[in-house]
């Protein structure tokens, strides 16, 4: 089956949330609808697909506006690592430190701790444990497709001077990330244009030091 990626970009940060979902199948998931549910609901309407479930990367402001609507319209579940229920619950402040008008904190429905594998009906996810950005990042590998949050940019990584974020965390989960995952998968990042780990082991100046590290 082929697997398709709608990216639908949101909010004053500019966020990617994805849609993802099987040729020939109706169902969907969401994975970080960031912001203008109205959005990511018209795309799943012009694809004439239906979600079935809503999985984040991690929980930052940017990652979660459009959760609780998306929640309510489609009585759907929200899947989250519990080590961002930190996060979570620094939602509102965080909107109010960037001027922004809070909306109301979605409820978690399914946390998926440590696991390694995600099944949601014909949906298999590898979930790849990466800290750092954020407590609980998580990256989602789906058939060749990376789903990265924060944790890695095209050139750049993710930064670790918000509350709950450390640097030396994140290059051990970067490590990580490049020994757990093939290097040809597409990445599609929080913020800015899809990448591969192959590009970015190559170009990216902030995985040097890390090269001697990754197999």
């Amino acid at each position: 089956m082929n697997l398709n990626v709608e990216t639908v970009v949101t909010g004053p940060f500019q966020e990617n949330s994805f849609i993802v979902w099987y040729s020939g199948s109706t169902d969907a998931i969401v994975i970080d609808p960031g912001d203008d549910a109205h959005l990511i609901t018209q795309c799943l309407e012009d694809n004439q697909i239906t979600p079935i479930a809503i999985v984040n990367t991690h929980a930052h402001l940017d990652h979660i506006g459009a959760v609780h609507p998306l929640k309510q319209k489609y009585n759907i579940p929200f899947y989250l690592h519990p080590d961002e229920q930190f996060i979570l619950n620094t939602y509102e402040d965080a909107c109010r430190m960037f001027g922004m008008t809070p909306r109301e904190t979605p409820k978690v429905d399914v946390w998926f701790n440590d696991a390694q594998h995600l099944e949601i009906n014909a949906f298999h996810i590898h979930l790849v444990q990466t800290p750092g950005h954020t407590p609980g990042g998580t990256c989602l590998e789906i058939d060749n497709h990376l789903f990265v949050g924060d944790t890695l940019f095209r050139g750049s990584v993710g930064r670790t001077d918000l509350p709950g974020g450390d640097w030396a965390t994140l290059e051990s989960s970067l490590v990580h990330l490049f020994n757990s995952v093939t290097h040809d998968r597409i990445v599609h990042s929080g913020h800015g244009p899809d990448t591969t780990l192959q590009i970015e082991l190559k170009e990216n100046p902030f995985l040097i030091p890390l090269k001697d590290r990754v197999n």
